[in-house]
């Protein structure tokens, strides 16, 4: 799921992609204005949703250290080896 999410959030695809639209508007008569806004949309909605994934990435590894951190001071604090205090 991680690959999917990194693949899907990749801006070289999403360029392609709005190529590929481009291309096939201009050959199917669309204006220039059209294709402008559609350009557009694909930058906005490329660049919020890359936004959010690399947000809530960073956050979860931030959550991730903190929760180590609080095993190590529990495990520090009762004497107990972070072995025996993970079963």
């Amino acid at each position: 799921m991680s690959a999917i999410l990194r693949k899907l959030s990749s801006r070289k695809l999403w360029l392609a992609i709005a190529g590929v639209a481009t291309g096939i508007a201009v050959a199917l008569g669309a204006s220039s204005g059209d294709i402008s806004t559609v350009a557009g949309a694909v930058t906005a909605i490329v660049s919020v949703v890359t936004y959010i994934v690399t947000e809530g990435k960073i956050d979860a590894e931030g959550v991730k250290t903190a929760v180590e951190a609080a095993q190590s001071a529990v495990s520090a604090v009762t004497g107990e080896s972070e072995s025996h205090a993970d079963s």
